[in-house]
């Protein structure tokens, strides 16, 4: 039989964040953790046909308690001979994988981004996800079958307000989202949560800067390549609506449009480039549907039983991403291309500000691979976030004439 010492380290460690869920439930959620670590995959039949090979059980048993894991209560062996059964209470869990995330983090503040996205072909999925180091981890989500009419306001609302209780009072948490969810309910919810909107808008929406100017469009703001404004006014014509904002418009040369971004820090406090940590979402949606955990191999068509077995690879890609950016926060600065000097002199490089050799992800499956190869204690991971991206050297150049939707005395 194989040594299991990794998997009751991972065992423990599932219990003691993910108290919510029964002791039983917490080995089951550890074997489908590790084994998607070590068999690539979060299809039923790969991981269970790695743990049978491993333990020396049989392939169908390991198979039905795996299985069990993403059952309904109703559907689990025995419920129909009256024996109480308890289904994974998922909904329960978000607030627990958040404090999770955040008893490993370092550093005072924090980026929530709420997005949208398939999760393989039936499903459409709802998600906030922590944002680090080029990755997303999920902390809520929502999933439904694919052209199912669904409330996103109502589920999005719901999703921040469970995950509320798990953010200490002192940090300092924007919330980012696209052009797609640009919403006044989205904003209001996430100022109500004491936490900062910071959500990139339509150009042809209504914007008037303080000082008693008429209402504009957001993307006169920064029409031309190299320009920028940056300001406070109201960002709405409707009396109901009105809401008293900071925009923020950069544009920069060689982009077609430019970022705005509607939030309530003050302009000399906020920076639009973070509005680049929502890119970092894409990665995140991608580990579950492609080289992470190749979803569709599943074969899943119940939202219900996809919802619970999300929570698996959330956990399991928490605990990825956690060892690999501890070893990626080590990683000689020195040894890796800047690209920041290629912006300064107005030249495209890829999309980054800092190149990684190897994804987070990748190097947190290589080391925990490594370690369950060499019969050693697996690694324990941290969130050291790196420094939020910035605008361009060149938008900071006092020889740049800002293009301003009002006088800069009026702006000031």
């Amino acid at each position: 039989m194989a040594d299991q010492t990794a998997l009751s380290q991972w065992t423990a460690i599932v219990g003691a964040h993910l108290s919510r869920l029964s002791t039983r439930q917490g080995r089951v959620l550890a074997v489908w953790r590790l084994g998607m670590v070590l068999s690539r995959s979060c299809a039923l039949t790969a991981v269970s046909l790695f743990w049978a090979t491993a333990l020396g059980q049989e392939a169908d048993a390991v198979r039905q308690r795996l299985r069990a894991w993403c059952d309904a209560a109703a559907d689990k062996a025995g419920a129909q001979r009256g024996i109480k059964r308890r289904a994974a209470a998922v909904a329960d869990c978000f607030v627990p994988l958040l404090r999770w995330v955040l008893s490993w983090w370092e550093g005072p503040r924090l980026a929530l981004a709420l997005d949208a996205t398939t999760l393989g072909t039936p499903f459409v999925v709802l998600a906030v996800s922590v944002v680090d180091r080029g990755c997303a981890v999920p902390v809520g989500w929502v999933i439904v079958p694919a052209g199912e009419r669904r409330a996103w306001q109502h589920a999005g609302r719901r999703l921040l307000r469970r995950l509320r209780p798990a953010v200490p009072a002192p940090m300092r948490v924007i919330g980012l989202a696209d052009r797609g969810l640009d919403a006044r309910w989205l904003v209001v919810r996430i100022h109500r949560l004491g936490w900062h909107p910071f959500l990139g808008v339509n150009a042809g929406g209504p914007f008037r800067p303080d000082g008693g100017r008429p209402f504009r469009r957001r993307g006169a703001g920064a029409p031309t390549p190299d320009s920028r404004w940056q300001g406070t006014g109201t960002a709405c014509q409707g009396q109901a609506s009105r809401r008293r904002r900071t925009l923020l418009a950069r544009r920069q040369a060689g982009c077609a449009a430019a970022w705005l971004i509607l939030t309530d820090l003050p302009p000399e406090v906020a920076d639009a480039g973070w509005d680049g940590l929502r890119a970092w979402v894409e990665p995140g949606f991608k580990i579950p549907t492609r080289g992470g955990w190749p979803w569709q191999r599943t074969q899943m068509t119940d939202p219900d039983r996809a919802a619970r077995l999300r929570l698996a690879v959330a956990a399991a890609t928490l605990g990825l991403l956690s060892v690999g950016g501890a070893a990626d926060a080590a990683v000689p600065a020195s040894t890796l291309p800047d690209v920041t000097a290629a912006l300064a002199q107005g030249r495209r490089p890829r999309h980054a500000t800092r190149l990684r050799l190897v994804s987070v992800f990748r190097r947190g499956r290589t080391l925990i691979r490594a370690a369950v190869l060499n019969r050693a204690p697996l690694p324990t991971g941290r969130f050291a976030p790196e420094p939020w991206p910035t605008v361009p050297h060149s938008w900071s150049d006092p020889t740049l004439r800002p293009h301003l939707i009002v006088p800069a005395q009026e702006a000031a």
